[in-house]
């Protein structure tokens, strides 16, 4: 994947086709996404903006800027008038959000292990500072098989966490997506909506995704076994084959 820069955005811009808005979430990198390019740039239009989590002011560093940064992210790339968004973790929840404010430009949704409820994570107080053992425990902790956490996001979680200036926006942003319930606005969102979540996830577990489910109006629901928090990461073929399926529907039978 190659990286792109627009003015104020770095992102991600692979393929042709139906525009897929990819977002990661708050201890995300653009690689998480790298199983969803993979298998649908040769089809659609894969975007993955880089979330500003770690470098946008301190006032905005919450929920609501994030979103507004996706939307100045979407203008300035001149997306199409509808397309469909994922999000993971955090990235479910800004989706959902932007879909709130924005319905008539997101033909589908697709959420996979989304904060918006309830979440148990890292974030809402000080992660321990120099705990190199700690961070990779937490790390680990987000997925089934810890394995799953290479040596290369834990470093980069460590530093992110031996950073003054990022760890008060990360806990900015955690305590913003804490406050911001969405279940009183959720039954409003009538938009087809794809929910994917680990039966093993810890840190929005399975019972998220049923109250997901219960309330918004159009959606369907898709546990991985064996999977933690962030199922297009730790069992992407699976991923892939839900997401595949929804997006591109068997059509019904002609009547006669």
């Amino acid at each position: 994947m190659v990286q792109r820069h627009l003015q104020d955005y770095a992102y991600i811009d692979e393929g042709t086709g139906p525009v897929l808005l990819l977002l990661h979430g708050l201890f995300g990198t653009l690689s998480n996404w790298q199983g969803v390019v993979e298998a649908f740039a040769t089809d659609h239009r894969v975007i993955i903006p880089l979330l500003p989590v770690y470098e946008m002011p301190l006032a905005q560093a919450g929920v609501p800027g994030l979103v507004a940064y996706v939307e100045g992210f979407v203008a300035a790339v001149g997306l199409p008038p509808t397309f469909a968004v994922l999000g993971n973790s955090l990235g479910g929840h800004i989706a959902l959000v932007y879909a709130l404010a924005n319905p008539a430009r997101v033909s589908q949704l697709v959420l996979t292990g989304s904060s918006g409820l309830f979440e148990d994570g890292m974030g809402g107080s000080f992660p321990k500072r120099g705990n190199y053992e700690y961070v990779r425990e937490r790390v680990g902790y987000t997925f089934y098989d810890p394995a799953t956490a290479t040596k290369e996001l834990i470093d980069e979680v460590f530093e992110v966490t031996n950073s003054n200036f990022k760890c008060l926006r990360i806990i900015s942003i955690a305590r913003s997506a804490q406050r911001h319930n969405l279940s009183k606005e959720l039954p409003r969102l009538n938009i087809p909506t794809l929910l994917v979540w680990g039966l093993n996830d810890t840190i929005t577990p399975p019972p998220v995704a049923h109250e997901f489910a219960r309330l918004l109006p159009q959606a369907t629901l898709r546990f991985l076994d064996h999977c933690g928090h962030a199922p297009m990461m730790e069992r992407p073929e699976a991923f892939n084959r839900y997401l595949r399926a929804f997006l591109e529907p068997v059509p019904a039978p002609a009547v006669s």
